[in-house]
């Protein structure tokens, strides 16, 4: 039984915390921006930010775009650049 509960706990430590899997980023974090800019960036651009997190090393931000449709998208955390965007499971955009 503890051999067991610790198998768990390892598999649970070498993976990354509640990463999705949607998207990847490799961005060296000495070059990110904070999560406030891209808030700033999104909002000047019309969106409606409810929540942005780190996932995946990308930021995933659950909002709303400028057209009114609830999102959520990733964004290159140096860059800002939209990766991905879903709304409700459909993808509306995906970074080729």
């Amino acid at each position: 039984m503890m051999k067991l509960t610790a198998l768990a706990l390892l598999a649970m430590v070498s993976t990354p915390a509640a990463a999705t899997g949607v998207m990847t980023c490799n961005t060296p974090k000495a070059s990110w921006k904070t999560t406030d800019a891209l808030k700033a960036e999104l909002t000047k651009q019309g969106w409606q930010v409810r929540k942005a997190k780190v996932d995946g090393g990308c930021y995933e931000v659950y909002g709303t775009t400028p057209e009114g449709d609830r999102v959520e998208a990733y964004f290159d955390p140096a860059t800002f650049e939209k990766l991905y965007v879903a709304r409700r499971g459909e993808v509306l955009y995906k970074k080729p």
